[in-house]
């Protein structure tokens, strides 16, 4: 179905036809081609557009995957000011459990528009404090705060005594007092004798509690991640204060926070790509890094069976999908849709685009957000020839008013196929050259201001790493881009940049669950197609780790050849020879992950973020050696074992030592075999270093 508009209709016709003989049982798709393809001045040469979005809006759905449930009993914790905290449980008390948490001062709102203070009926459970620790998700929050003020709640009868009685008017109906402006007079306390509430000389009381949902009236937020967990909501001063959308919309969210929630889980975690860490030395941390949410922390010194590795929380995960762009290793997927299902939707799209006479397709990746308003507020500014001054999202921020005729904007060009995502960090390096291999000419990303800074970054980093090899092999043009758009004019602006050069043959490969094969296999065939064959395409060093392929750079000079980075390598990249003393690196394999560089003790290895292409790319994919040293012979049998360079240090730094002197030096310059024949023969040489 084309008709978006009337999706509702169609589903309800659709519903009262179920089981009718002859129908199609197939589910009924929609796709958006009136303001992605007709609703545009390319729109009479928009076929080939039209034909590959039915073609992708046909594929099958993804295969499903788990979910993580959320159960809420609607215990909730507003934590702000006396006056609105009061009411906003007046909103909310209704329908779930509520508990207020009262912050120093009512400042933030205007008496006029809410109650200057608690009410003297007991209605609500009432604590003070400042809170110290806020942790956990919808259904799990806990909340520790210190109480120090010499009010206790718990114990006020809210007679207004002490109210009056305070000559500096130092307490207000709130029933807290602000320490700042009491004179010390203590009036206050003797006229509470009967109820014992005011003490100033209480220790301060640490209380931690538990909760399911959690709204914060303060001025700075107490979660201040750009992607706060679910059930956690702020509202600010200014907005509670004129009671705009953002208030209305987190009473209205909290109120429907009762029940059992699910989401999808949204990654798949494979603990022995991971590159994390090895022996308690810390590699690679772009998912940490990158991870508004903080949902990824590191298990580097956790024990057990996988120890080391990262541990994601599905309950804080957001679904942005920006640890799975940035994991040089595919350690971490994303799952909803998997890059197989992904990449099959951005082949058809290409392909079918190619079939129906279609050339240089540009795939913009955008989100089913707001990526997904500005694209179809764009359409309809260019249908009508005037921008809406109403409504909400990207539309809303554009200029308003009329566009000067129709020649204002373009709107999407024939070329630009729109690809809706969850998330436009979700799909990453892996897909965008393989669509490039499949005959798409250029990828594009679009970001419209509600994505971390964080996740813009990390995609830049990725893109500028694929464009840096795509030049490299002499394709021209600019390929791979982030396209920053807030309003119509500058995404229409934006898109209406020229083709870059693609592949002559599109390549058939299909992407793969795994992303370093899915890279293998666009690389191989962007290297066949390459205009200009290379052997050493240079990768932005800026970027650092978001190069998933590089090179080590070794000092033989100070490398003793002791392989403990063979051991801390996660990918196998690094190996011995077990015949002679070598260091052996695959380029293929290396994710500059950097546990080596962190684990040689003599400083001796540097990361270099390159792609070697040498021999068609076959000479990445073996082993060759990066080092080697003579061994050091035994000198009792000539049995080889060690390094020269490893013994004669060794002799050097222990000669002076008064435990190895004589035979107990000589015997550092056996094997172990030999070592314990030689104990065993001469045992009236035998010193305690050598038990």
């Amino acid at each position: 179905m084309a008709c978006t508009q009337e999706q509702r209709l169609f589903l309800e016709l659709n519903g009262e036809t179920e089981g009718a003989a002859g129908l199609d049982e197939r589910p009924i798709r929609f796709v958006n081609i009136r303001e992605s393809a007709g609703w545009s001045r390319d729109a009479a040469q928009a076929t080939p557009k039209i034909a590959a979005l039915l073609a992708a809006a046909q594929l099958p759905e993804p295969d499903p995957v788990g979910t993580v449930t959320y159960r809420s009993a609607g215990r909730c914790l507003v934590v702000g000011p006396a006056g609105a905290a009061w009411r906003a449980a007046q909103l909310l008390q209704d329908r779930l459990e509520v508990s207020l948490l009262l912050t120093e001062g009512d400042t933030a709102q205007p008496s006029s528009t809410v109650s200057p203070g608690l009410p003297q009926a007991r209605t609500l459970p009432v604590a003070a404090g400042r809170v110290t620790q806020l942790t956990g998700w919808l259904g799990a929050f806990e909340v520790r705060w210190e109480s120090s003020n010499p009010i206790d709640l718990d114990l006020c009868t809210r007679c207004n005594a002490c109210v009056e009685a305070c000559p500096e008017g130092a307490i207000d109906f709130s029933y807290q007092i602000d320490l700042s402006r009491c004179g010390s007079h203590r009036d206050c306390v003797r006229v509470c004798d009967a109820a014992g509430a005011i003490d100033f000389g209480r220790a301060p009381l640490e209380t931690t509690e538990r909760f399911d949902l959690v709204l914060d009236l303060g001025a700075v937020p107490l979660i201040t991640l750009h992607q706060p967990p679910q059930g956690y909501l702020h509202v600010g001063p200014a907005a509670f204060a004129q009671g705009g959308a953002d208030w209305i919309d987190a009473v209205l969210t909290l109120r429907e926070r009762v029940g059992e929630f699910e989401k999808p889980r949204f990654f798949q975690y494979k603990h022995k790509l991971c590159a994390h860490s090895r022996n308690e030395r810390e590699g690679c941390t772009a998912c940490i890094d990158v991870c508004s949410a903080q949902a990824i922390t590191s298990r580097r010194t956790e024990d057990g069976p996988e120890k080391g590795g990262v541990a994601v929380n599905p309950n804080l995960c957001v679904g942005c999908g920006a640890c799975t762009t940035v994991c040089p290793s595919g350690a971490l997927t994303y799952a909803t849709p998997g890059p197989a299902h992904q990449g099959r939707r951005l082949r058809t799209l290409t392909a079918t685009y190619r079939k129906a006479g279609g050339r240089d397709a540009a795939l913009l990746l955008h989100s089913q957000g707001a990526g997904q308003q500005l694209i179809e507020a764009l359409g309809r500014a260019v249908r009508s020839g005037r921008v809406s001054p109403g409504g909400s999202g990207p539309a809303a921020r554009s200029t308003a008013g009329s566009v000067a005729g129709s020649g204002a904007l373009h709107g999407l060009p024939a070329r630009v196929l729109p690809v809706d995502l969850w998330h436009t960090a979700s799909v990453g390096l892996d897909l965008w050259l393989a669509a490039i291999a499949q005959g798409a000419s250029q990828v594009w990303v679009l970001m419209t201001g509600e994505e971390a800074p964080d996740y813009r970054q990390a995609v830049a980093a990725q893109l500028a790493v694929g464009q840096a090899l795509l030049t490299g092999l002499g394709y021209r043009g600019v390929h791979l881009r982030l396209i920053e758009a807030t309003d119509i004019a500058a995404l229409d602006a934006a898109l209406q940049a020229g083709p870059a050069q693609g592949v002559a043959q599109p390549a058939a490969f299909a992407a793969q669950a795994e992303k370093r094969a899915t890279l293998e296999l666009a690389v191989d065939h962007l290297l066949a197609q390459a205009p200009q064959p290379v052997e050493v395409v240079t990768l932005p060093s800026e970027a650092g780790s978001a190069s998933p392929w590089g090179s080590l750079q070794i000092d033989t000079a100070k490398c003793t050849m002791c392989l403990s980075c063979v051991g801390a390598c996660p990918e196998s990249a690094l190996g011995d020879n077990p015949e002679r003393p070598q260091l052996r690196f695959t380029e293929k394999n290396c994710v500059q992950c950097g546990l080596c560089v962190g684990t040689c003790p003599e400083g001796a290895l540097v990361l270099e973020p390159r792609l070697w292409l040498a021999d068609g790319g076959k000479a990445r994919k073996q082993p060759r050696v990066l080092h080697e040293m003579a061994p050091w012979a035994c000198v009792k049998c000539s049995k080889p074992f060690g390094t020269q360079k490893a013994i004669e240090g060794m002799l050097v730094k222990l000669a002076g030592h008064s435990m190895f002197q004589g035979a107990a030096l000589e015997r550092l310059k056996m094997c172990a075999d030999c070592r314990v024949i030689d104990l065993h023969t001469n045992p009236h040489e035998v010193r305690i270093t050598d038990l």
